[in-house]
């Protein structure tokens, strides 16, 4: 199930979570934080010149929010939609270009955020008594990375 968060101008601005903590919380109620249908898309209104050439992750204001988010709640790469919003997620916080390729992503900094997220997630996702590490893996390969069994071996 895919639940679509609306942020608008003044909860950007304003650096308010509040679209999303009222989700978390009501996710935290029912005790289906962790469950894994339900993934989060961030639907974006924040207005700008028609002339700005600039995509969404490039925006100050935007990118601000997100670091936030993910300070908050350092595991809610779990709930994103992996397909359309974790790229986009990771662009809030990870350095990139625009190609005609597609995003570039600096690969330092794609490998230090990916590996922090594989951390966390870990510790969080053995809180939440998950054990399997198959959903782990998807994401980073998402990512560009292949996460070998005898990894989670070294880190238990």
């Amino acid at each position: 199930m895919t639940t679509t968060i609306q942020l608008d101008s003044e909860c950007l601005n304003n650096l308010n979570l509040l679209p999303v903590q009222t989700v978390i919380e009501q996710w935290l109620e029912a005790g289906s934080i962790a469950h894994q249908d339900q993934q989060i898309c961030f639907e974006i209104d924040f207005p700008r010149d028609p002339t700005d050439p600039r995509e969404l992750s490039e925006i100050p204001e935007i990118r601000l929010w997100f670091i936030r988010l993910d300070a908050c709640y350092p595991w809610m790469p779990f709930l994103l939609d992996w397909e359309s919003e974790l790229p986009r997620y990771t662009a809030m916080l990870v350095p990139h270009q625009f190609s005609p390729e597609g995003i570039q992503f600096n690969p330092e900094a794609l490998e230090i955020f990916v590996m922090g997220k594989v951390f966390v997630l870990m510790d969080w996702m053995q809180q939440q008594g998950i054990a399997s590490r198959t959903k782990l893996k998807f994401m980073t390969q998402i990512l560009g990375y292949e996460l070998d069994d005898g990894f989670f071996d070294l880190v238990r």
